[in-house]
């Protein structure tokens, strides 16, 4: 409950203060390239219910049809504005809207699409138990994760036999133990390390 708590203030101040901001990432992004500002995307949440995950645009329209990964920032898919947005992660802003409906958490697992939570394995699934996340221990680790993909032969066979296991092994730390003190300090080196 205390962690919702902070999840509702945080996002509300994060909205508040950077909504000047948003506004004018929005306009940058509609003015580089047609499609509109924001890219919704089905993910799977808490006790594998569906929802809506919002982020800024950062590829051209209709690109998801072409593969759900994104391998390194040459892919032709990302627009200029998108391989900036992506490099400070600031496609990942229009999440704090998720964190206030409820959808997800500042901190958690971070949610994954349906095709690949259908891998999971029975024990895999227990990250399904919390409320997926803005960000987690795995997103820092495989920060560039995009980078790491673009070196494999098969990026879609790389991420689902070797990253994927080792993400949702680092998430079960969280999950055995959400505490206040782990979601602080996760949203700390988050900041760090974007502004690194």
């Amino acid at each position: 409950m205390i962690i919702r708590i902070f999840d509702i203030v945080f996002a509300l101040i994060g909205l508040i203060v950077l909504g000047p901001f948003l506004i004018l990432l929005s306009i940058w992004i509609s003015l580089d390239s047609s499609g509109g500002p924001f890219f919704k995307q089905k993910r799977v949440g808490k006790n594998g219910v569906e929802f809506q995950l919002y982020k800024f645009r950062s590829m051209r329209p209709l690109s998801e049809s072409a593969g759900q990964l994104t391998v390194g920032m040459k892919d032709p898919r990302i627009t200029r504005v998108g391989a900036l947005l992506r490099k400070f992660k600031l496609d990942e802003l229009p999440q704090l809207i998720n964190v206030l409906k409820g959808d997800m958490s500042l901190v958690g697992p971070r949610p994954e699409v349906p095709k690949y939570v259908a891998l999971y394995s029975e024990s895999q699934r227990a990250v399904l138990n919390v409320r997926p996340g803005v960000t987690d221990e795995a997103s820092l680790k495989y920060f560039d994760e995009n980078r790491l993909l673009a070196l494999s032969d098969n990026p879609e066979e790389t991420y689902i036999n070797e990253v994927m296991p080792n993400k949702l092994a680092l998430n079960m730390a969280f999950v055995n133990d959400p505490s206040l003190s782990k979601y602080l300090m996760t949203i700390y080196r988050t900041v760090k390390k974007i502004i690194e």
